[in-house]
This record gives structure tokens, C-alpha cells and sequence, in this order.
């Protein structure tokens, strides 16, 4: 049952975000021709300062996801309306903070921003208008999203969410087609929240019959809400940093640089992320059931599995990040795109923050947000400081170097502490993977950059970057499976067996 259920929310997941890369490809190039780098730049930058502030919400999901997980298992109805009913209690608190940051962040923001041609009533009125979805979050979803986690029924808020993106994405692209001001594109633009909403809302009271959010809160259930704000402000700051950095201390249009940069290795994080989607509530279940060899060995397969999957993702972009920037910022001349260093170096930033994704991953699982919140916070400043020190000096780059450092810590740290905290699996395991990954991931990208100097070459359109793009993922998986299956065998053939068994039982049900 676990498996199918993996499956439903990985595909769904896999979908969300085939919507999201192919949006996220369409939007930064039509904001850039129709307004200018510096738009893109902006509006970006001020989802991330959205995103900054949303660090109120205390780590109240991860909370609520964790507490939830028991009662779900035992059918505890009348705790889990106690525990939806603190969550949203305590949403409704945060969210009038959140609220209350926005409106000062529409005043104060504009005035530490490079206007670069912007008025000061526009970016303020883009702060507020896009400050407003993040508020829905708070005053009307986030009780939903965490009761569908922790029942293990990601798919839903994936399948939601990707109607809601692409409402979202068609209305921005018909009216800045149509040269509407970007203020009111972005206001029209609410609408598709309001619909995410009402799927929410509408899709709970269907599955649930029995919700309370009037029954007596459950507060003391959601203690470990302050242990997971650190978590919650790592995921802020990892994220949110660079952006904001880059807009405070380079400008705007060199946040469109950054943006147009990201927006690729997003779309590869969203590949990867399709993978986890769900396992946290599943190795979650696990252990409140206290299923030990069950979880040790589907653990084993997993992290067998992510570390080849990231490797050959991000072999494929190391190849073939530059041909793409190529192609599209083709006419996007008001500022330099084309920088081979900023690209090599988003592809030493992601494998770093995407290789401690395991670990992480059942910190969520196991509530572990205490025993972990010295080192995720040092993570923090060590971004944070390494970022503006080098930012002045080297731009984009030093941001990404911040990221690279605090990035490493933190996968030292995680890659030592979950097998002694939690699965009691042997460390030199995960080292081994590590470092065959990285070995794989040199020997796929060495002779495409070598023999080819596929780097500096540009191919004929979107459809020449395609026929590129096909060889090299099939080089690179033949690299990936190759070496995998053969260096670890035992694993692949449990691996290979678990998916027969799915197979057949799909057959005879």
C-alpha cells in the first residue's frame, strides 16, 4: 500500500512540476521583453522577501505534520481535531503578524531597492499585492496542506497546485501580452490563489467528513513548533538569501541574471523533489510504528536511488546549462546573460544542497528539530556572512559561494548525524555513494565539455538544444545505471525485486 500510495504522489508531484518548469521557462522571458530585466529582477526579489517574512509561521507546518502522524495511524479522530484546531488557531495568529510585516514591507522595501526606471508606488504596490497570496496561505490553506501531508496525500495539493500555477500563469501572459501595467497583472493574478483555495476547502470537507476546527485546541501537541522555527528559517534563508543579497548590494537587473539562472537549476531541484515527494510521511509512519528493519532497508533503497538520480540531473545541467542560456536569452540584451562561471557554480551549489536532502528529510520525518537546530542555524549565518562578504567584491558568484560553503557544512553535519541519531546504519555507506556519485558525475561531463566544447557553443534554436538535450540525458543515465548497478549490485537487485512485486500485485488487484 505504501508503494502505490509513493507512486500516486510521486507521479502527481512529477506533473506539478513539469507545469512549474515549463511556466517558470515561459514567464521571466515575457516579463523581460515586455517590462525589462529590472521587472523580472523585482518581482522576483520580492517573492523572496514574501517568502523571508513567512518565516512567521514558526515552523507550525512541519509541527503540525508530525503531530498528525499518530492519531492518522491510530484513527484518533477526536486528537486530530484537537490538533487541526491548535494549527489553525495558531495559522490565524500568524497571519495577522504576516499580514502586518507586509504592510511595513510596502513602505520600507522600496527604499533599500535600486530603482533602475521603477516608481516607488509600484514596487510597493507589488510588495503588497503579492504579500496578500502569501496571506491566504496562512489564513486559509496551511491547515489543509498539513493534514493532507501528514495522511500521506501529497498528491493532492499537487494536483491543485498545478491547476492553480497555470490559472495563475495564463492570466499574467495575456495581460502583459496586452501591455497592461505590471501592477494590475499581478492583481488580476490573485484569482487563481482564490481558486487554490477553494479546492482546498472543497476537496477536505469532501474526504473528511468528521472535521472539527471548532473542537478544544490541541496547543501542547504542536510544542515542537518552536524547535522547527530553525528549520523553517534555514529553509528561508537558504533560499531567500541570494536573491535578496544580489538585489540589495548588485541591483535589479543583475537579479534577473540570477533569476533567469535559478529558473533552470529550479526546474532540475523540481525533478528531484518529485522523488521525495510523500516519503517523509511515509518514513514518518514508520517510525511511529516503530517498523525498524522495514524502515532501515527502505531507507537503504532510497538513498541508493536519490544519489544516482541527482548525480545524473545535474550532469545533464553541467552539459547543457550554457547552450540553454544561450537560446533563451536570445534578444534579452539590456544586461549580459551569458556567464559560464555563475552556471558551473549553480551546479557545485545544488549538488551540495541537494546531497544532504536524504538526511534532512528524516529530520522532518523524526521531529528531529531540536537535537538539530544549533547546526542549522550556524548553516544560516554561515550564508548569510560569506554571501555579503563576497558580494560587493565578485556579484553573483560570491552569493553563489556562500551558498557553497554553508551548504557543505550542513551536509558534514547531516551526513554524520542521522546514522548515529536515528537509522543506526553504518556512516561509510552514504560516504560511498557520495563519492561514486561524484565520480560518475565526472566521467559523464568530461567528454561533452572536453572533446565537444559543448559550453561555448550555441545551438540552433530550442529544437537544436533538444537534440543536444536527448544524447546527453542518455549518456549520462547509461554512466549512472552502469556504474551504480555495478559497484552496488545487492541493492539494485532489491530494488529491481520491490518493483516486481508492485507489478504484480497491480496485476491481480
Amino acid at each position: 500500500m505504501r508503494s502505490k500510495i509513493s507512486v500516486y504522489n510521486t507521479s502527481s508531484a512529477m506533473l506539478l512540476q513539469v507545469v512549474n518548469m515549463v511556466i517558470n521557462l515561459i514567464l521571466p522571458r515575457i516579463i523581460v521583453l515586455e517590462y525589462g530585466s529590472a521587472a523580472n529582477g523585482l518581482v522576483n526579489s520580492i517573492r523572496q522577501f514574501v517568502q523571508y517574512i513567512g518565516v512567521v509561521e514558526g515552523g507550525l507546518a512541519f509541527a503540525a505534520v508530525y503531530a498528525l502522524y499518530k492519531p492518522l495511524a491510530c484513527n484518533d479522530q477526536e486528537k486530530i481535531n484537537g490538533i487541526l484546531s491548535g494549527t489553525n488557531r495558531l495559522y490565524n495568529y500568524s497571519g495577522l503578524i504576516f499580514s502586518g510585516l507586509v504592510l511595513i514591507g510596502t513602505f520600507v522595501y522600496p527604499a533599500f531597492v535600486q530603482k533602475e526606471g521603477i516608481s516607488t508606488l509600484t514596487i510597493g504596490m507589488l510588495v503588497l499585492i503579492i504579500g496578500v497570496q502569501g496571506s491566504l496561505e496562512f489564513f486559509a490553506i496551511g491547515k489543509y496542506k498539513a493534514l493532507f501531508t501528514a495522511d500521506q496525500k501529497s498528491y493532492v495539493i499537487s494536483l491543485i497546485n498545478a491547476m492553480a500555477v497555470s490559472i495563475n500563469a495564463a492570466i499574467i501572459i495575456v495581460l502583459a501580452r496586452m501591455h497592461l501595467n505590471i501592477v494590475l497583472v499581478w492583481l488580476f493574478s490573485l484569482s487563481s490563489f482564490i481558486f487554490r483555495t477553494l479546492a482546498y476547502v472543497v476537496y477536505a470537507r469532501t474526504r473528511y467528513k468528521n472535521l472539527d476546527f471548532s473542537a478544544k485546541p490541541d496547543i501542547k501537541a504542536l510544542d515542537k513548533r518552536w524547535d522547527s522555527l530553525i528549520l523553517q528559517i534555514l529553509g528561508v534563508v537558504t533560499v531567500g538569501t541570494p536573491l535578496l543579497v544580489i538585489t540589495f548590494i548588485c541591483g535589479l537587473k543583475e537579479s534577473s541574471v540570477y533569476t533567469v539562472y535559478n529558473m533552470v537549476f529550479a526546474g532540475v531541484l523540481s525533478i528531484l523533489s518529485t522523488f521525495n515527494n510523500g516519503l517523509s510521511a511515509i518514513f514518518g509512519d514508520m517510525l511511529v510504528r516503530n517498523e525498524k528493519e522495514t524502515f532501515q532497508k527502505a531507507y537503504k533503497q532510497y538513498e541508493y536511488l536519490y544519489y544516482a538520480l541527482l548525480g545524473w540531473a545535474y550532469a545533464c545541467a553541467a552539459i547543457l546549462i550554457m547552450p540553454f542560456i544561450r537560446v533563451y536569452t536570445m534578444n534579452m540584451t539590456d544586461v549580459n546573460y551569458i556567464r559560464p562561471e555563475i552556471g558551473l557554480l549553480f551546479v557545485l551549489s545544488g549538488i551540495l544542497y541537494n546531497t544532504k536532502t536524504p538526511q534532512g528529510m528524516l529530520v522532518i520525518s523524526a521531529g528531529l528539530y531540536k537535537e538539530t537546530r544549533y547546526q542549522t542555524l550556524a548553516q544560516a549565518i554561515i550564508n548569510i556572512a560569506v554571501s555579503v562578504a563576497l558580494a560587493p567584491g565578485l556579484g553573483i558568484a560570491g552569493v553563489l559561494l556562500g551558498s557553497v560553503v554553508s551548504n557543505l557544512y550542513r551536509t558534514i553535519d547531516l551526513v554524520i548525524f542521522i546514522p548515529r541519531v536515528l537509522t543506526k546504519l553504518p556512516i561509510m555507506m552514504t560516504v560511498r555513494r557520495l563519492a561514486r556519485m561524484l565520480v560518475l558525475f565526472a566521467a559523464s561531463i568530461f567528454p561533452p565539455l572536453y572533446f565537444l566544447n559543448i559550453m561555448y557553443r550555441t545551438p540552433d534554436g530550442y529544437l537544436g538544444w533538444l537534440l543536444w538535450a536527448i544524447p546527453t540525458g542518455l549518456w549520462c543515465l547509461f554512466v549512472f545505471a552502469a556504474g551504480n548497478v555495478i559497484m552496488e549490485r545487492k541493492t539494485a537487485r532489491d530494488i529491481l525485486n520491490r518493483v516486481r512485486g508492485m507489478l504484480s500485485r497491480g496485476k491481480t488487484a
